[in-house]
């Protein structure tokens, strides 16, 4: 049973709204393909875990506290006799492990984090927060390597590796266990959740500011800026395809909360932000519908219920 479903980072989120809208630099496009490298990871182990039918309880992306620390869980599943803390993986290419170091294999050869440090980390916080709840379940921690163009030199046998061609079997192991679930898993599984963070505290996004970004609303299919409005709908000027204009409109807000979470939504703002694709009063009536208006007059402003 799937109890809490995985989400975009939010800095993720950030890196993609700039990145249709601003060139980044070098190391930001970097960035982003790892943010988005390792999301496109821990989607498809989401899809692997989905086909689990034995009684067990899943919590995706947890960023938990702990004694004035925070520690990320990329999937818990938590099943009668353990849980597991696994840490996913989307390396892809040849890597070569040596001296507890992973490196990459083809030259030249540069050292990459290794999982296990976060891993362990993450072990040690999350047993104290069990005990901290009350509760004392044993824990086995693995990496999950996901991308089947992964393949790893020298593996150590005694790490808790587990590879592309082994993951099929150890879902499939779930179902030999016939013991089930009690109230208690339940509700430890409740409290995690509770617990959960939603935005990772520290992060440092690049630098940007109002006017620099191109204005306009990206198709929510293609990508493309630009778009023809007929009645109550929106057509893409690129691949042609239709949105409703209410929508297009509340996406475009959206996506203006999260890049500037400190400014107040106004109308004025959103026409600008959206290039003047739609008048101020067919903006207006949105945000009148959509959204709670604040203030009164010209000095009103609209926030999410």
């Amino acid at each position: 049973m799937l109890i809490k479903s995985r989400t975009v980072p939010r800095e993720l989120k950030i890196y993609q709204l700039l990145n249709s809208r601003k060139k980044l630099l070098e190391n930001e496009r970097k960035h982003l393909y790892t943010l988005q490298k390792g999301y496109e990871g821990e989607v498809l182990f989401d899809s692997m875990t989905s086909s689990i039918q034995t009684d067990c309880l899943i919590l995706n992306d947890l960023l938990l506290p702990q004694n004035k620390n925070t520690f990320q869980i990329d999937s818990l599943i938590i099943i009668p006799e353990k849980i597991y803390l696994i840490e996913v993986k989307n390396f892809e290419g040849d890597y070569f492990y040596e001296h507890d170091r992973l490196y990459t294999r083809i030259p030249p050869e540069s050292e990459v984090t290794n999982p296990l440090i976060q891993l362990n980390r993450s072990e040690s916080l999350f047993r104290q927060l069990l005990q901290k709840l009350g509760y004392n379940v044993p824990i086995q921690s693995i990496v999950v390597f996901v991308n089947p163009e992964f393949t790893l030199y020298q593996a150590p046998i005694n790490k808790t590796f587990l590879y592309p061609g082994q993951i099929n079997r150890f879902l499939q192991s779930f179902h030999s266990t016939s013991s089930r679930l009690e109230n208690n898993h339940k509700t430890l599984a409740d409290q995690l959740k509770s617990l959960h963070i939603p935005d990772a505290p520290f992060y440092l996004p690049p630098s940007y500011q109002f006017d620099e970004l191109r204005k306009g609303i990206p198709c929510f299919f293609c990508g493309a800026f630009g778009a023809t409005t007929k009645g109550a709908y929106s057509y893409c000027v690129v691949c042609d395809k239709k949105e409703r204009m209410d929508t297009r409109i509340l996406r475009s807000v959206d996506q203006f909360t999260i890049l500037f979470p400190g400014l107040t939504i106004t109308t004025k703002r959103i026409h600008d932000w959206s290039n003047g694709e739609f008048g101020k009063r067919v903006i207006r009536r949105v945000l009148q519908k959509h959204l709670s208006v604040k203030g009164i007059r010209k000095w009103s402003y609209y926030e999410f219920d």
